[in-house]
């Protein structure tokens, strides 16, 4: 088979796309033709050799445990029932960069009929991640919330639900486009974070307003800048840090602002119900409540795909698919 392989630690054109062997379903394993393989922004982080999430690969490795395809082979004591099953999972090896790939039977979710592949495999973690932090926030109606990377995977739909929810949404993300699309995601106002003045056009369409809550998954000057826009008695809730900059709010000014802090990545780690949550992203897609954005690169252009994420020029998930065989 075909996969993607990193042989050393380095920027995202030491990714090769290579002909390896074959995995072969070990017992209470199944083996996916793979149709799309999520990638995450802690990836392009590994591969680079920067110990700040789970443990390094050791070399030569192959990514991705975010994986939607159809089963192909089943290991010992697998039911065959499951042969020709479509089905997406996020604890697909490592090992998902490529055109098979081997699952635990146990960590695969079934697709709900009429939901892509690429769609499936936004929501088996993005979606998952999103439902988590809803949770955490507990949004209501009367809210006004500030979602940054609002064009992003979780982003993108935070400001759907909180759109529906009747909440009034600030969208900010970087660039024309992204800000462009945030607008037509239904974001009351959508603002451009990488102008100098993003703030004062945020206070000036607010007209007195205050932003309630804030959801960050940027950190560092943006994070600072978005929680300096926060009313007395907000929220500031972080999901992750794509400037690879964290931020954490003084003590001190929490206290004097009557502000409140929570680092929900932290909390989803450490206490998530992943499978049930799984369960609501993948319903809530397949039913429209939520409706996952995805930008998709060959297989073969996986170190393409991983140098976009990292400029910060992609829009929603970014998913790897077969290359046109031709």
């Amino acid at each position: 088979m075909r996969a993607v392989v990193l042989h050393e630690f380095g920027p995202a054109e030491n990714l090769r796309y290579e002909t390896v062997p074959d995995p072969v379903p070990g017992p209470g394993e199944v083996r996916l033709s793979v149709r799309a393989a999520g990638v995450h922004q802690i990836e392009t982080a590994m591969r680079e050799g920067l110990e700040i999430g789970p443990p390094l690969p050791g070399l030569p490795a192959v990514f991705g445990a975010e994986v939607a395809g159809v089963v192909d082979a089943v290991g010992p004591s697998v039911d065959e029932a499951w042969l020709g099953a479509d089905v997406v999972t996020a604890h697909g090896g490592p090992g998902g960069y490529a055109e098979l790939a081997v699952a635990d039977v146990s960590s695969l979710h079934r697709i709900p009929a009429g939901l892509g592949y690429e769609a499936a495999v936004t929501m088996v973690v993005t979606g998952t991640t999103t439902m988590g932090l809803l949770d955490i926030a507990d949004l209501t109606s009367g809210d006004v919330v500030l979602v940054t990377s609002a064009a992003g995977g979780v982003g993108r739909l935070v400001v759907q639900f909180a759109r529906r929810l009747g909440a009034t949404v600030v969208g900010a993300a970087g660039g024309p486009a992204k800000t462009a699309a945030v607008r037509e995601l239904g974001a009351d106002i959508a603002v451009d974070y990488d102008l100098p003045d993003w703030a004062g056009t945020v206070r000036d369409a607010l007209g007195g307003r205050g932003v309630t809550v804030v959801l960050d998954g940027v950190e560092g000057d943006k994070g600072r800048t978005a929680f300096g826009l926060l009313a007395a008695g907000g929220r500031y809730i972080t999901i992750g840090a794509a400037s690879r900059e964290e931020f954490r709010p003084e003590a001190t000014e929490l206290e004097e602002r009557g502000l409140r802090f929570t680092d929900a990545l932290a909390l989803l780690l450490e206490g998530q119900d992943t499978a049930a949550d799984q369960v609501r992203a993948l319903t809530a897609a397949a039913d429209g409540s939520l409706v996952p954005a995805y930008q998709t690169f060959p297989l073969s252009q996986a170190a393409a795909a991983h140098a976009a994420l990292e400029a910060r020029a992609t829009t929603g998930k970014v998913v790897l698919v077969p290359d046109v065989q031709g």
